[in-house]
């Protein structure tokens, strides 16, 4: 039983790292399953005893792939001595795997935005989990009275990771002479982000208003 599972989860990784590079060459909505099981080194029908179809095989990247960086940025976060530095990190860990993978970061980028179902129908818990990571960063700055309480913690992490979002989109679909700097655009954001956040006044729980 072991042996059929160690050789069962073995085929679908293999389907799906080759899943991977097809959709970041041809791009999803040209890529063929016959491209995958090519490149896989299988069967086109072997690819359906383990995805209904194309977009199965996408949400099934995406959720792999999610899982490897929650754990990643969970322990690049437990590093850090205080939130502002786990920011920080939350930043750097999460362009330098734009950096390091670039084929995942066009398909997590580009091409599953191409997904009607990931759109409409799909419920990206792994997300949430991945957002949950800023989320409590957030909660202990406000417990150790050095981040703002007034503002609200759901929307500070979406700007946060919209912001981070947002650039890796850019990095990927720059030419490699006008990318830049993945480890200036991570201070960048989290300074400018902290800018907001940080509680000048720890005797105050809101700012003091303009006169």
């Amino acid at each position: 039983m072991n042996d059929t599972s160690d050789r069962t989860r073995d085929k679908t990784r293999r389907i799906r790292d080759a899943a991977e590079q097809v959709f970041a060459e041809a791009g999803f909505r040209r890529a063929r399953i016959r491209d995958v099981a090519e490149r896989a080194g299988v069967a086109e029908g072997t690819i359906y005893l383990y995805f209904k179809g194309k977009e199965d095989l996408l949400l099934s990247i995406f959720e792999a792939r999610m899982e490897e960086l929650i754990h990643g940025v969970r322990e690049a976060v437990a590093a850090a001595d205080s939130p502002q530095e786990q920011l920080r990190a939350f930043a750097r860990f999460h362009f330098s795997q734009v950096e390091r993978n670039r084929a995942v970061a066009e398909v997590l980028q580009v091409e599953l935005r191409l997904s009607h179902k990931f759109l409409k129908a799909y419920r990206p818990t792994h997300l949430w989990t991945y957002l949950s990571v800023i989320g409590d960063i957030l909660d202990r700055g406000r417990e150790a009275g050095c981040f703002r309480a007034d503002l609200d913690p759901h929307i500070l992490r979406w700007a946060f990771f919209g912001a981070l979002d947002e650039l890796a989109m850019q990095w990927v679909l720059a030419r490699p002479a006008r990318r830049f700097s993945v480890d200036h655009a991570a201070r960048q954001v989290a300074d400018t982000f902290l800018q907001g956040v940080v509680l000048v006044d720890p005797t105050r729980s809101q700012p003091q208003e303009a006169p």
